[in-house]
């Protein structure tokens, strides 16, 4: 069963979903999309035996953060999940973070690590890449962003879908719909305002970088890039026939990894 819950700090109130029972998982989603995306993931969490929160980011529908969009950094976002897990109760939680959510979920246990056993990176870029490289192609970029315009005919947007968020052969159609552009507006001025360093290493957590396969928005070939960085902290899996959307594609998979290794991090056998 769902709850709708809300919580507040000095700064913001904070609506989320709660959903299933047992250790938390705070889910955050990609650039400029909303909760919904994660139902299906969610719910097996949930079979799983964990409680699975999610925020609505803020700026989705609240136009005061919108007009305040060129003040937000990565950090405020980082309070609001912060007051959402203080809310619950629980002594602390696993943030999984989809994309840019994954900047999100990092900066929350830099900023407030008691509250953050782990960090999930779902198909997250690691923010940084080898010397000389661009992390994210010029082309690639065109179309993460070309993808949610709404001015632009579907058969376009497919092209785009296809290209930055869905490996080949898997069905782009779903995303279509989802997207907010005055969302992606707020929430990409705030990771421009913010330095990675700030988040980067995720204070001291433990992380689990879950990557796919074919993706070409944190394209394998920098795989390595966390893992040199932070060491052991960071366990590396890989899902197979998936792009940047990874959750719609391999929703299963995906329940699957994370469980296994909350359960590992939590010192809980249970399956």
């Amino acid at each position: 069963m769902m709850h709708q819950r809300a919580a507040s700090h000095s700064e913001a109130t904070i609506q989320y979903t709660a959903q299933g029972t047992g250790y938390p998982i705070v889910i955050l989603p990609s650039l400029g999309r909303g909760p919904a995306d994660y139902d299906e993931l969610a719910g097996l969490l949930a079979l799983r035996g964990f409680k699975v929160l999610r925020p609505v980011p803020r700026g989705l529908h609240d136009a005061a953060s919108r007009a305040a969009s060129g003040k937000l950094t990565l950090h405020d976002y980082a309070r609001d999940v912060a007051a959402v897990i203080r809310r619950e109760g629980d002594p602390d939680a696993v943030i999984a973070g989809h994309a840019l959510g994954n900047f999100i979920a990092r900066t929350t246990a830099a900023d407030f690590p008691a509250l953050v056993r782990g960090v999930a990176l779902l198909a997250g870029s690691a923010g940084k890449a080898p010397e000389g490289q661009d992390s994210i192609p010029a082309d690639v970029l065109e179309s993460v962003y070309e993808s949610g315009n709404p001015s632009l005919p579907d058969e376009e947007r497919l092209l785009h879908l296809r290209k930055a968020f869905f490996a080949p052969g898997n069905d782009p159609s779903a995303w279509l719909t989802g997207w907010y552009p005055e969302l992606k507006a707020v929430q990409t001025a705030a990771w421009r305002a913010t330095p990675i360093d700030d988040y980067f290493a995720a204070g001291s957590a433990p992380l689990l970088d879950l990557q796919a396969a074919q993706d070409t928005v944190a394209p394998r070939r920098f795989s390595h890039v966390l893992k040199q960085a932070l060491g052991d902290r960071v366990t590396v899996e890989v899902i197979d026939n998936a792009g940047h959307a990874l959750i719609p594609e391999q929703p299963e998979a995906v329940a699957r990894v994370l469980g296994d290794w909350v359960r590992k991090l939590i010192g809980d056998g249970a399956a």
